[in-house]
C-alpha cells in the first residue's frame, strides 16, 4: 500500500488566527476544537510544519484530540537561508519538499508566496500550496478544498505532475 500524502500544517494563522487587527501572536483561547475533527478527516499524514516545534504536540494536540504527529525541522544552513531569502522563499519551503521527498504533499500556511509556489513546481511533482487567512484561520472552504484534493489524488493514483494553487 502506498504511504499517505503529507498534510504540512503550520499553527499560527491557520489553527491560531490572528483576527481582525489583533497584533502579535494570539492565545490558545483561538484554537477552535473543531479543527482536531476536520484534521483527522482527511486522507493524509498530519506533520507539523511550525515554529511551534514539538510545543505543538504538546499544547495542542492535546487540545484537538490529536495523537502525537511528527514534527518537520529545518537544516540550520546559513548560505541556503541566505540563497532562499534573495529569492524570495519562505524559510520553509526548502526543507519541507525534502521531507516529502517523492510523496505528494498539501501545505496549509499563511505565508506562501508565488515564489514558493514557482519553487515547488520545478523541484516537486504534486503538492497544493494552499495559503490560508491569517485573520480567519483555517475554515471550512479549506478544509473542503483540502479534502478534495487530497481525494482526487487517491482517486487518480498519484501519477502526474503540478503544483496546485489555491
Amino acid at each position: 500500500m502506498a504511504a499517505l500524502p503529507i498534510l504540512f500544517l503550520d499553527v499560527d494563522g491557520p489553527l491560531l488566527p490572528f483576527g481582525e487587527g489583533v497584533p502579535g501572536t494570539p492565545g490558545l483561547s483561538r484554537l477552535d476544537p473543531v479543527h482536531g475533527p476536520w484534521l483527522k478527516a482527511l486522507p493524509c499524514e498530519l506533520i507539523w510544519a511550525t515554529t511551534w516545534m514539538d510545543t505543538a504536540n504538546e499544547h495542542l494536540a492535546p487540545l484537538l484530540g490529536l495523537p502525537k504527529l511528527q514534527v518537520a525541522t529545518w537544516p540550520d544552513d546559513p548560505a541556503t537561508e541566505e540563497q532562499d531569502a534573495t529569492q524570495g522563499l519562505h524559510w520553509k519551503t526548502r526543507g519541507l519538499v525534502t521531507l516529502a521527498g517523492t510523496r505528494p504533499f498539501a501545505w496549509a500556511d499563511d505565508e506562501l508566496t508565488e515564489a514558493d509556489r514557482a519553487w515547488v513546481a520545478q523541484h516537486h511533482p504534486k503538492a497544493l500550496l494552499h495559503r490560508v487567512n491569517p485573520r480567519h484561520g483555517l475554515t471550512d472552504a479549506d478544509y473542503l478544498t483540502l479534502d478534495a484534493w487530497l481525494r482526487a489524488l487517491q482517486a487518480a493514483g498519484t501519477r502526474g505532475r503540478g503544483v496546485h494553487i489555491v
